[in-house]
């Protein structure tokens, strides 16, 4: 039995490598916007409640912006009429909000381009906005009382987005809002990724960031961390990936094994991905099922060697990838840069001053890494192939994820066409 599950998992590994091999797509591909709509960036706000929306390549400039809590007097009455609710509303702005409430984490458009979906940390729920108007389509409360990262799958009609505080993901109907299915993951749920072929969805859990407990003494106190990888349309779960394992056979006994952003190769045989308290990152092989390069990247001389004072266990939050796969783009986080990393050699480039980036996504056109500078208040495009600065645009408070999404074609904001 124990050989039978054995070769299962490893034909599940293989398949999860091998599903959609071929070639990246190109720049010209990825810029093509459906009739009657333009691709977009969404750039979301946490601290004030906003969406920035800015052209997806170019010269990135605003087209419109939006509210994302237009319905904030009604939640704040549920809150304040429940002390549960008002406890962990509170424990939000405290801890993980650095003394800020959190109502923009992620966000994904409607295949029609006429909505915009959002998860609200604070507000533990998941809403469709129209774009039109402004108002709230419909809304899903998360199981616990936080909900956080969120991933849209590859045919845009499913969002999976994680109940940080329940150990949980949800599968939504993009459209609806009705739930397709959940599934159960390591202690607090962050990350999650759709393999390209949309069978899969991978889950990484994080633990607990919100304690000083942060030595690598100490590692074991912050929870079950792990990689949790479900079938997309059963929602069984079909592998458990303990990086812990994985870390301590490369020689990584020190490290943290909470996954923090990461993404694949364009083939999705090599997984790139950040830990807690690391200023790099590592590759992990999917089919040998072994970590198999590291990169450390440099420290900011005025960057404190106090853990403690890291914000959610972070040193580098945010990396992505350039459609041919040959670069990567990291979020240096609290050393305030980000830098283009050559794939092949791990070879960092200029490191680019950016204050607090706390995202990396590509342009519309591929040409660029777009970070988020949570710091600023700007986001930040920097050229893959020269890995150079070229445009900085000025967003609003604490932007956080930034995602391409599409538009109609004529939007320049709620009531505004």
């Amino acid at each position: 039995m124990a050989a039978s599950r054995t070769r299962h998992l490893c034909s599940v590994a293989v398949a999860l490598a091998l599903a959609v091999a071929g070639p990246a797509a190109s720049a010209s591909a990825r810029s093509a916007a459906p009739d009657g709509l333009r691709e977009v960036l969404f750039v979301g706000n946490n601290w004030d409640g906003t969406a920035d929306v800015i052209r997806s390549s170019g010269d990135y400039a605003k087209i419109g912006r939006i509210s994302v809590v237009p319905d904030k007097d009604a939640r704040m009455a549920e809150i304040n009429a429940d002390p549960v609710k008002w406890i962990y509303f509170q424990a939000i702005r405290n801890s993980v909000g650095e003394g800020h409430d959190q109502f923009a984490d992620d966000m994904y458009s409607t295949p029609d381009g006429r909505s915009v979906v959002v998860s609200r940390p604070s507000f533990a729920d998941v809403v469709s906005i129209d774009l039109a108007d402004g108002t709230v389509n419909w809304r899903f409360p998360v199981a616990g009382y936080r909900a956080d990262h969120m991933a849209v799958s590859p045919d845009g009609t499913r969002v999976a987005v994680s109940a940080s505080t329940a150990d949980t993901v949800h599968v939504l109907d993009i459209a609806t809002g009705r739930q397709l299915g959940s599934f159960k993951t390591g202690d607090k749920p962050h990350e999650n990724v759709f393999s390209k072929d949309g069978k899969y969805i991978w889950n990484m859990s994080i633990g607990d960031v919100n304690t000083d407990l942060d030595g690598p003494g100490w590692d074991w106190t912050k929870g079950d961390r792990h990689i949790t990888v479900v079938d997309a349309t059963t929602f069984r779960q079909v592998k458990v990936i303990d990086m812990r394992q994985r870390l301590d056979a490369f020689g990584l006994k020190d490290f943290s094994d909470a996954v923090r952003p990461a993404v694949f190769s364009p083939d999705e045989s090599k997984l790139y991905f950040q830990v807690s308290f690391f200023n790099g990152f590592l590759e992990y092989d999917v089919t040998t099922d072994k970590i198999t390069r590291m990169k450390t990247l440099p420290k900011n001389p005025a960057t404190g060697e106090d853990r403690t004072t890291w914000v959610n266990d972070s040193r580098h939050h945010g990396i992505s990838m350039n459609p041919a796969g040959t670069r990567l783009c990291v979020a240096g986080t609290m050393d305030d840069y980000a830098t283009v990393v050559d794939r092949a050699s791990l070879q960092e480039g200029t490191l680019v001053p950016a204050a607090k980036p706390y995202w990396a996504t590509v342009s519309g056109d591929g040409k660029d890494c777009v970070v988020s500078e949570s710091g600023a208040d700007q986001v930040t495009a920097i050229d893959f192939a020269t890995g150079r600065k070229v445009a900085s645009i000025t967003v609003g408070d604490h932007p956080q994820r930034v995602r391409l999404g599409h538009v109609r074609a004529d939007w320049t904001g709620p009531g505004g066409n």
